[in-house]
């Protein structure tokens, strides 16, 4: 059990999209973000870069930032910048500043932290913003919002990427025929800072292309109703009359470690407990919460950006499709996928899910398919019903679908599913290439 649960950890991190993406939806206290339309985009970029907290939004966003505000802005962009690793300058002046929240005095602090690298900024800020498309230029002696002042800093941060021709790359392909180009995105589900920004290159692929096709749309409001339905138990039982003893009882002592109540616990199936439980041995390794590292996964980004820019979205499969697949699990399969889970959170092992995920999101910044595959199948369990129902069959039945798109569609059309489906025996890339296709790298 214990080689099955090592292995377990791995394929739990590579089904995050649905379970641990939507139940902590499902659950979340609704509130309202104190934000403008015009900045919607542009903060959608910003919050993924771990430049300003995301509770800013619900405490006066709006309205005039403080000094306290824009120092932290400052000193976060500044250290994202920073991971660059650009060459500084031998000579540097910064230019002068008051340190007060005008929107002039915001515009020279952030000039100042490009302005020491060596890149064509020149010595005018307003001008090199302007120029720059980060600020118009316009109302420099006015008050900041800090909404106006995070969007700049995130501006500015992108720009500054794309001119040192870096950013996140992602493991990716592609496949067209005479009239369709298909773009192939594999995705981690959960995710860090230091993943964002992407690659010009990737974004442009994504901003030309006619639509997004994912394996779900977690945006879809009906299904998720439907999902949190089946998650739970409505026979009237609960897990205590449908695990044995001994897995009751290492639920208990994880619910007890991490304070959580068992008594909501116990009304969820073994495959849905299993996803609530998966993340908690990793929470805090990367300074974030669960939900926090679930905004930052690659589909989450995908899919909202697809949403503002108005982008048509096709289920590959779909929410609804997803949960009867782990509804329809045997009881011995969910389980044992539960067991798996609890163990490796009760008796953490040296091959932990942050070493896992760390080593992911490693090759995917830099693009090294090679790396990330070898990675992944390290991490492959032994055949069984589980590791059956997440590839297998679901790789073909998504391959064709490409394959119908390429047939009867023109246009572009940009595809992110789980890394996974990509790099396991027989994923869709080899469905592709069996009906005639070339895949080939997206970088070359």
């Amino acid at each position: 059990m214990k080689r099955i649960g090592r292995h377990m950890i791995a394929t739990m991190l590579g089904i995050m999209l649905m379970l641990s993406t939507v139940i902590p939806v499902i659950q979340a206290e609704e509130r309202k973000p104190d934000i403008s339309g015009w900045a919607i985009e542009a903060l959608n970029e910003g919050e993924k870069y771990g430049i300003f907290p995301v509770q800013w939004y619900y405490e006066g966003f709006t309205s005039e930032v403080s000094i306290e505000r824009v120092n932290e802005l400052v000193a976060l962009t500044e250290k994202k910048i920073a991971a660059l690793q650009l060459s500084e300058k031998k000579q540097y002046s910064p230019v002068s500043y008051k340190e007060d929240t005008t929107r002039g005095d915001i515009i020279n602090r952030l000039f100042n932290i490009v302005a020491r690298y060596d890149l064509p900024v020149g010595k005018d800020a307003v001008a090199y913003m302007t120029k720059r498309n980060i600020s118009n230029g316009l109302g420099l002696k006015e008050k900041a919002t800090t909404q106006q002042a995070v969007v700049l800093a995130t501006r500015l941060v992108k720009d500054t990427y794309n001119q040192a021709q870096q950013g996140s790359k992602g493991v990716a392909w592609v496949v067209e025929d005479e009239d369709t180009k298909v773009y192939l995105l594999g995705s981690i589900h959960v995710g860090t800072p230091d993943l964002y920004p992407f690659n010009k290159k990737l974004l442009t692929a994504f901003d030309e292309s006619d639509a997004l096709l994912v394996e779900v749309n977690l945006f879809n409001q009906k299904e998720l109703e439907y999902l949190a339905g089946k998650a739970m138990y409505t026979d009237g039982t609960t897990l205590r009359e449908n695990v044995s003893a001994d897995t009751y009882t290492k639920v208990e002592k994880v619910a007890q470690q991490y304070q959580l109540p068992m008594e909501q616990l116990v009304l969820q199936k073994p495959w849905a407990l299993s996803s609530t439980l998966s993340l908690l041995g990793s929470d805090d390794s990367f300074g974030l919460s669960r939900e926090e590292m679930t905004m930052h996964g690659i589909d989450m980004y995908f899919l909202s950006s697809a949403l503002l820019q108005e982008k048509p979205i096709i289920e590959l499969e779909g929410i609804k499709a997803q949960t009867d697949m782990f509804d329809g699990l045997s009881p011995e399969a969910q389980e044992q996928s539960l067991v798996a889970t609890v163990d490796s959170i009760l008796e953490p092992s040296a091959e932990n899910g942050k070493d896992i995920m760390q080593n992911w999101f490693s090759s995917w910044k830099k693009g090294e398919i090679l790396a990330f595959t070898e990675s992944f199948k390290k991490t492959e369990g032994e055949d069984s019903e589980f590791n059956e129902m997440l590839f297998g069959l679901r790789d073909e039945q998504m391959a064709k679908k490409i394959v119908s798109l390429l047939e009867d569609e023109e246009g572009e059309y940009f595809v992110v599913v789980g890394a996974g489906h990509f790099t396991v025996d027989k994923n869709i890339r080899y469905h592709l290439e069996q009906s005639g296709y070339d895949v080939v790298p997206f970088y070359q």
